[in-house]
C-alpha cells in the first residue's frame, strides 16, 4: 500500500471513531440531506460549531425543507438569523432557497452549485463531497492548518493558499470516501490539530507530520500581519413613549443590514469631530440627552463606536418606523449591535 493510500485509510479510521455528532451530519451509513449540509456551511461561515446547533436546529424546524425556506418572509428569514453576522448571507440563502425550490432540488456538480446565491468554491466544494459523495476538495480553515504543518508549508497566508490547496487535492485524491473525508480533515483541524497548543500525540498523521519533525507546528501556518481596521463614529438613538415602548425602523438602501430593523441612527462616519453634528432623527416632539455611553462592534472591515443617546417621544404614527415592546424583539430582525445598544440604554434609566 503507498503511503497516500495508508495516510487516507489512517484519516478515515480516526474519523469513523471520533466523528462528533452534530445536528446537520448524517449518521454512519446515511445518506446526508442535501439542504442540511447546505443550510450549516453557509451558517457555519465565521461562525463556530457551539453557536449554530440552535439556529440550525431553529430554522430547520421552523423551515423543514428547502420548499418551506423559499417560500418564507424575508423578514422572518433575518429575524431568525439575527445573531450570527454577516447578514448578506441570510438574504442569500432566501435567493438560493428560491432557485432550489424552482430546480426541484440541488444540483450535484460544483460548477452548477458556484451558480447559485451565496456559494462560493469553498462551499460547492464541501456540498459536491459530503452531500453527493463527489471526488471535491473542500479547503477551510481547519484544512489549511493541518496541509500547512502535515506538509511543512512555511510560506504565510494568505500567500500559501495556493500551495495548501494544491496539497490538500494531493492528499484526497483518489480516497474511497470522499465525503466522509472532506469531514475527517475539517474534523481533525478542529479536535486535533488546533490553533494552539495541537494534540499531536492523538494525531493519526503524526508520524510523517513534517512541523512535528520539525518541532515547529504550533507556529504553522504563519500569517502576514493584519492592517489595523479603521473606526467608525455615529449616534444611536433609543428613542421611547409613554409606555416604555421603543422605536425601530427599516434599514433602507443596499449593503450592510440590508433589510433589517434598528435603532434610528446617523451615518457612520470616520471623523468624530464631524461626528458630534450628525443630527438626531426627525420624530415628532421628541427631546434627545447624551447618555454618556457608548457601544462598541467590529465588522469584518472596521470597528464600529456609537455614541448612545436617548430620547422620549409621544406614540405617533411614523412612516417606516415601529414602536416595540422588549419582548417583541424576537420578532424582528435586529443585528446584534443593535440588541447591545438596546440593553445598554435600558439598563442606563
Amino acid at each position: 500500500m503507498s503511503s497516500l493510500k495508508k495516510q487516507q485509510t489512517a484519516l478515515l479510521e480516526w474519523f469513523d471513531r471520533h466523528r462528533r455528532v452534530m445536528p446537520w451530519r448524517a449518521l454512519k451509513g446515511r445518506r446526508p440531506d442535501p439542504y442540511h449540509v447546505w443550510l450549516s456551511e453557509i451558517m457555519l461561515q465565521q461562525t463556530t460549531v457551539v453557536t449554530v446547533g440552535s439556529y440550525f436546529m431553529k430554522f430547520i424546524e421552523r423551515w423543514p425543507t428547502v420548499h418551506d425556506l423559499a417560500l418564507a418572509r424575508i423578514d422572518d428569514v433575518l429575524a431568525a438569523w439575527a445573531g450570527l453576522g454577516y447578514y448578506a448571507r441570510a438574504r442569500n440563502l432566501h435567493k438560493c432557497a428560491a432557485e432550489v425550490a424552482q430546480r426541484g432540488s440541488f444540483p450535484p456538480s460544483e460548477a452548477e452549485l458556484m451558480d447559485l446565491p451565496g456559494i462560493g468554491p469553498y462551499t460547492a466544494a464541501a456540498i459536491a463531497s459530503i452531500a453527493f459523495d463527489l471526488p471535491a476538495v473542500a479547503v477551510d480553515g481547519n484544512v489549511e492548518r493541518v496541509v500547512s504543518r502535515f506538509c511543512g508549508i512555511e510560506e504565510p497566508l494568505p500567500l500559501s493558499k495556493p500551495a495548501i490547496r494544491e496539497e490538500a487535492a494531493r492528499l484526497a485524491k483518489g480516497n474511497p470516501r470522499p465525503g466522509d473525508f472532506t469531514q475527517a480533515f475539517m474534523e481533525l483541524g478542529a479536535t486535533v490539530c488546533t490553533p494552539r497548543n495541537p494534540k499531536c500525540g492523538l494525531c493519526p498523521w503524526s508520524r510523517d507530520c513534517v512541523a512535528l519533525r520539525n518541532n515547529n507546528a504550533s507556529e504553522l501556518p504563519r500569517k502576514l500581519p493584519k492592517k489595523g481596521k479603521p473606526v467608525r463614529h455615529g449616534k444611536v438613538f433609543f428613542i421611547t413613549d409613554a409606555k416604555g415602548r421603543f422605536l425601530v425602523e427599516k434599514r433602507q438602501g443596499k449593503g450592510l443590514y440590508e433589510g433589517m430593523y434598528q435603532l434610528p441612527t446617523t451615518e457612520w462616519v470616520e471623523d468624530v469631530k464631524y461626528m458630534q453634528n450628525l443630527p438626531a432623527p426627525e420624530v415628532k416632539g421628541a427631546t434627545f440627552d447624551k447618555m454618556g455611553a457608548e457601544v462598541r462592534h467590529s465588522f469584518t472591515h472596521f470597528d464600529l463606536v456609537l455614541e448612545i443617546w436617548k430620547g422620549r417621544a409621544p406614540a405617533h404614527k411614523l412612516s417606516g418606523r415601529v414602536w416595540i415592546d422588549a419582548h417583541d424583539m424576537e420578532d424582528f430582525a435586529l443585528p446584534t449591535l443593535m440588541k447591545k445598544a438596546i440593553k445598554l440604554a435600558s439598563a442606563g434609566g
